[in-house]
């Protein structure tokens, strides 16, 4: 693959933008009967979304950088990307909190955040002794959702968004391995966990 291709590839699917791009599609594919929000007030849902799981932690890992904490913003190296995951992880975690707390919010929007903010958890964890590919985690994760959010719209097609799923991870994979920024078992683990843990869990909840 290209390597501008690669890079450009890289920055779309961030694992930070990917809640984004999840939620856009809950609030805008999915039958406007499967939520209770009204069209009018999704757009400052996403917004929220965006800024709480990509706009702080962004500004967060920048700060890092600039203190010295990150070499890059691409976190390269395994020993520095434990705290700016663990800060993603707690944004990630208080974006679901609210939603939980939150009477408005459908429950699909706690779930879908936990379960973003697992993976994260998880990419931390394993970071103290592994370097597993956030992008892989990402991308198999939303998959999985993707996969699974039949259940909850069962009367949806969701096979356009399956194919595009599946063509977008294999696109974000091998971009990963053309910038060498992993080796294949980081970043085919990566995709495997993420994509198990969506499974198991919109399995055993929904």
């Amino acid at each position: 693959m290209n390597r501008s291709l690669a890079k450009t590839l890289s920055v779309v699917f961030h694992p930070l933008l990917l809640p984004t791009y999840l939620f856009a599609f809950i609030l805008y594919y999915l039958p406007v009967s499967t939520l209770s929000l009204t069209m009018q007030s999704r757009w400052i849902v996403l917004a929220m979304i965006f800024f709480t799981t990509f706009i702080i932690p962004g500004v967060g890992a920048y700060a890092m950088v600039r203190v010295g904490h990150l070499s890059s913003l691409e976190m390269e190296h395994r020993e520095q990307r434990g705290l700016p995951l663990i800060f993603t992880s707690i944004c990630y975690a208080t974006t679901a909190y609210l939603f939980y707390r939150e009477q408005a919010f459908d429950e699909i929007f706690f779930f879908v955040m936990g379960i973003i903010a697992l993976s994260v958890f998880i990419t931390y964890l394993v970071s103290f002794f592994w370097k597993i590919s956030a992008h892989g985690m990402g991308v198999g994760g939303g998959l999985g959702l993707l996969i699974m959010l039949h259940r909850v719209a069962p009367g949806t097609s969701m096979l356009p968004a399956i194919v595009a799923g599946l063509l977008i991870s294999g696109a974000v994979l091998s971009a990963r391995l053309a910038l060498h920024a992993h080796t294949p078992e980081q970043v085919y683990a990566g995709f495997g966990s993420g994509l198990l843990l969506s499974v198991t869990a919109c399995y055993i909840a929904l």
